[in-house]
């Protein structure tokens, strides 16, 4: 067993969701503004990526659930339990012992079969999404949704932690640069929140897999499908596919299955 020891870093304090700020999230009986699941992903694979590098970045498989909140400034620790040089169960433990997310995390070896881009419209500058409902992912799921494009580089690129010299060299912007974890899961949340409106929402699990990694520089356009919306103990929630392509020749870069809360009960 092994184990990586970082300080959460809430990075959506700003968010138009504004579950990551501390006033609505006390509201619903936080503690304070919730650290994304995107980034609490991103803690999960941290210490994988230390260990397998390119190859997880290439054709690596993750299965990340939250279960409990992260804040911001906590102290936490990702345990790894090394199942084989393919198969690792990692888990995010809070300073006070509480589990707060866990993850399977492996290498595929044989690849899935590769989505194919559908060339989904891409949204319109300034687009405002409608309410999320029941209803409005019945519509989508039968209309199809708005794709998004998105791009990796620039002067201060979306990172997880406070000090990008703690990064893995080869997610630091100014060694290998190559995309982080928290930033391609959060192309998932921000096509999902810019389809429908949701505020607040709440990320639970991600399912992905990587088809190759992406260097700094690069544009990529995300498309979703609908899978399902639901009911459950008063929250209601939407289960999507999410698609993420290289813009300069279509190839998939990534496959994400994302579950939300879009409405929290209550609200």
């Amino acid at each position: 067993m092994d184990s990586w020891s970082a300080i959460a870093l809430n990075t959506a304090p700003d968010s138009s969701n504004k579950i990551h700020g501390d006033e609505l999230a006390k509201q619903y009986g936080f503690e304070g503004g919730l650290v994304p699941g995107v980034t609490v992903s991103a803690y999960l694979v941290h210490p994988i990526i230390e260990k397998w590098g390119m190859d997880w970045l290439n054709h690596g498989y993750a299965n990340c659930r939250v279960t409990s909140p992260l804040y911001d400034r906590e102290i936490f620790k990702v345990d790894l339990n090394l199942l084989n040089d393919t198969h690792c169960l990692t888990t995010l433990i809070k300073s006070n012992e509480l589990v707060s997310a866990n993850a399977e995390v492996s290498l595929t070896k044989e690849l899935p079969i590769v989505p194919i881009r559908r060339n989904d419209p891409i949204v319109d500058q300034g687009y405002v999404p409608p309410q999320a409902s029941l209803k409005l992912w019945e519509k989508l799921k039968l209309d199809g949704c708005q794709a998004f494009r998105f791009y990796w580089g620039g002067d201060d690129p979306l990172t997880y932690l406070r000090e990008n010299s703690e990064l893995p060299a080869l997610l630091q912007p100014k060694k290998e640069g190559f995309s982080n974890f928290s930033f391609l899961l959060g192309c998932s949340n921000w096509t999902l929140a810019g389809n429908a409106y949701m505020n607040p929402w709440v990320h639970l699990q991600t399912i992905s897999q990587n088809f190759k990694a992406v260097p700094l520089g690069t544009t990529i356009i995300s498309e979703m499908k609908i899978k399902s919306f639901y009911e459950k103990k008063g929250h209601e929630f939407v289960d999507v596919d999410v698609n993420l392509f290289d813009e300069k020749d279509d190839s998939c870069i990534m496959t994400i299955n994302l579950v939300a809360i879009f409405k929290l009960r209550g609200s």
